[in-house]
């Protein structure tokens, strides 16, 4: 694991990757650059000033619709709305259908432009439970600071500039409908200043990936040569929790898995049959405490064999990173983390075992006197380069086995039951999808780090984020190398109630587009 307790040879080694990236501009060039993104910059704060209301009208129109994946009609409600938004802006679009919600994609391209830039976001969010929001989900609304102490403000009251702090909660604010709102008042902005676009735009908008993108594959194998890009930027997900700006060149893969364990075949009174009935909340704590220790190092034999190292490269990105732990930890109430003192960006760079759910029995008022017949509990599992969804099943599947369980997918007999003395059954909810990580020293990877080094000088630049997203089944199948822009806060409760933006990563989403759209493809820069 990364050694950083040195800060002289941290910083040495993070100048490495500065180094990497200025051999791809000399220094006359890079301050050329930097200074036609400040003019550029200029130009889209200055529109945006000037149109803070009508901006966030817009959004909050898009966040009023529902947007969960299996509520078709209402999927096809937004594409719609997001097509209208594109399509009043020049771009030609459709949807894309491969069984299942909608895909948008859509293309606009520049007199000159010789290089295209294909921009994935998705518009699908999580389900919701309002009797846990603070606001309607649906109700986009907007607070003069974050909860519990922001109060309401009426969008059309506003009669100054909008507090850069303010926050805008509804579903999918932060996760992931910002960069529709964010891409089209940058085009607006860039035509009210004259400023040509470099490159060719496409996008191609998911309206399932809360779901696990079940078809994406499908619409790429369809559309490949629709999606054929010089570069795929995919702005989705949080920024760094130090608020910097950030570039990340990969995510950990998915998969889950349902274990359940067993008891007698029906319910029996604790008092009668404790200590001698099979306990299935017992045997599943056993089970649970067996393939994970207190660090959070999976125990599962062989688990890490396959886990390809950080690259020194990106060893050194990590270095040169702000160490957030202390302030994390004051943030979350957090006394000591997991990972035995390792830094969180080496962390989610290794798999990850995680309990994301657990019914048996209940508490409190609900709990009862009596040994259940089932326990289950779900597992979100982490992936990263080179993990299978496949080879990690095996694994665990062997694990179980190993602990001397017998392993079965569907629910077992009483024949089954009687037949073995541990039956687990381990219910795969889904294919997963293997990690992918883009080499930091790309030639793309490169052009596109300086570029955002000259929006933001202290640009972090990240190896790999800890959450997933399906750029395995892009990256086998298109030859763009990919790249991840995270624009939302880091604090913006995506996938839970209060979902919020912070009206400042908005205004910064509509600069870095300014920048990649007006520079990216300047010859001049290459």
């Amino acid at each position: 694991m990364l050694s950083t307790t040195n800060p002289l040879a941290r910083l040495a080694r993070a100048t490495l990757v500065t180094a990497a990236v200025c051999l791809s501009l000399n220094s006359a060039a890079q301050d050329e650059l930097a200074s036609q993104v400040a003019s550029t910059r200029k130009a889209v704060d200055e529109y945006r000033s000037q149109h803070e209301a009508e901006i966030l009208t817009d959004f909050a129109d898009l966040l009023a619709i529902p947007n969960v994946a299996v509520d078709l009609a209402n999927m096809e409600v937004n594409a719609d709305h997001i097509i209208g938004l594109l399509e009043s802006r020049g771009f030609s679009s459709r949807k894309l259908h491969a069984g299942g919600a909608p895909y948008i994609y859509a293309e606009l391209n520049a007199p000159g432009a010789t290089e295209t830039v294909l921009i994935y976001a998705h518009f699908d969010g999580q389900p919701v439970q309002e009797e846990n929001w603070a606001y309607p989900a649906f109700s986009p609304t907007l607070l003069d600071g974050p909860l519990p102490d922001g109060k309401p403000v009426d969008i059309d009251k506003v009669t100054g500039p909008f507090g850069p702090e303010w926050r805008l909660y509804a579903r999918s604010a932060g996760d992931d409908k910002m960069p529709v709102i964010a891409l089209v008042h940058t085009l607006d902005a860039l035509a009210a200043a004259g400023i040509d676009r470099s490159v060719n735009i496409k996008l191609l908008l998911d309206g399932e990936e809360e779901m696990g993108s079940p078809t994406v594959r499908e619409i790429i194998d369809k559309h490949g040569k629709l999606l054929q890009a010089d570069v795929l930027l995919f702005c989705d997900g949080p920024m760094h929790q130090s608020r910097r700006t950030q570039i990340v060149f990969g995510v950990r893969g998915s998969t889950t898995v349902d274990l359940t364990t067993y008891g007698a075949t029906r319910p029996l009174h604790s008092g009668h049959y404790g200590n001698w009935s099979p306990n299935p909340i017992m045997e599943m704590a056993y089970l649970l405490t067996s393939m994970r220790d207190e660090s959070g190092r999976i125990l599962v034999k062989d688990y890490y064999s396959n886990v390809t190292p950080l690259s020194e490269l990106e060893q050194e990105a990590i270095a040169g990173m702000p160490d957030v732990t202390e302030t994390l930890k004051d943030e979350l109430s957090v006394h000591t983390p997991e990972g035995d003192g390792a830094r969180l960006e080496e962390l989610i760079a290794l798999p990850a075992l995680n309990v994301r759910g657990f019914v048996a029995g209940g508490v409190g008022n609900k709990g009862r006197n009596v040994l259940l017949s089932t326990a289950t509990a779900s597992i979100d599992l982490r992936l990263v380069p080179d993990q299978t969804p496949e080879s990690t099943r095996k694994l665990l599947e062997d694990h179980m086995a190993a602990q001397g369980y017998h392993v079965v997918s569907e629910d077992p007999t009483p024949e089954i039951l009687r037949a073995h003395p541990r039956v687990v059954k381990m219910d795969w909810k889904d294919s997963g999808y293997p990690a992918l990580r883009t080499k930091l020293d790309n030639p793309m990877a490169l052009r596109l780090t300086g570029l955002m080094r000259a929006i933001s000088p202290d640009l972090i630049v990240t190896p790999t984020m800890g959450g997933s997203l399906p750029l395995h089944e892009f990256g086998t199948r298109l030859s763009a190398p990919i790249i991840i822009l995270p624009l939302a806060n880091h604090d913006n409760n995506q996938h839970a109630e209060n979902e919020n933006i912070r009206l400042q990563n908005l205004w910064d989403a509509m600069a870095v587009y300014g920048a990649v759209l007006a520079h990216f493809g300047d010859q001049d820069h290459r």
